[in-house]
């Protein structure tokens, strides 16, 4: 009976461990698809997508904006935000700046990878109110491109905008809010190396 019983018992924890093994599996595809979703859900809904600007002309630092004259009758606070999905450190120079309508300004982020692996990432902008998104024109930008970052490695990227005077008069404060998510897949895991027993 005791024999039954421990059979049964092992096919028992056969079947919990490879239960155990398709839920991790599970788990680690959507981390790896995390990134990707998320762009197709904001997209989907009308949040966290690119100004017609940056869809019109990604990467371009030499772009200008239609409408350069500077409307020094108005001022628009615009705040910066920095959101970090894992363990780095992400931060603006700044959290906030006054800005004319049609001045060219520029702004610093600093990014840090405190992990002791190289990693690559990217950030995916969003704009508060909804409204000011195709107003909110970025002319140089590190959310253009991914980045891979060493072990400790840190790096500092400006963001060079203007603001369309075009912007409803009712707005009187822009958030500029970053998410920095790792890009799975794109950087090797670390080979973990066994220490040698010394012979005698």
């Amino acid at each position: 009976m005791n024999h039954r019983r421990r059979l049964a018992l092992l096919a028992d924890n056969r079947r919990m461990v490879g239960k155990l093994a398709v839920v991790a599996l599970l788990m680690f595809g959507f981390g790896y698809a995390l990134v990707p979703m998320y762009r197709a859900i904001c997209t989907a809904l009308g949040i966290n997508v690119l100004s017609v600007s940056e869809k019109a002309i990604p990467g371009n630092s030499k772009a200008t904006p239609a409408n350069t004259q500077v409307d020094t009758s108005r001022t628009v606070t615009v705040e910066f935000d920095a959101n970090a999905r894992g363990p780095w450190d992400f931060k603006p120079a700044k959290r906030y700046m006054e800005v004319h309508p049609g001045e060219l300004t520029t702004v610093m982020y600093e990014f840090k990878n405190i992990q002791n692996r190289t990693m690559a990432a990217q950030a995916i902008p969003s704009y508060a109110p909804k409204q000011a998104t195709p107003h909110f024109n970025k002319l140089e930008c590190f959310c253009f491109n991914e980045y891979t970052l060493k072990p400790g490695e840190t790096r500092q990227w400006p963001v060079v905008f203007v603001i369309d005077p075009k912007l409803p008069k009712d707005v009187k404060t822009i958030t500029l809010s970053y998410t920095f998510f790792e890009v799975g897949g794109k950087v090797a895991a670390p080979v973990k190396t066994e220490a040698k027993e010394p012979q005698s």
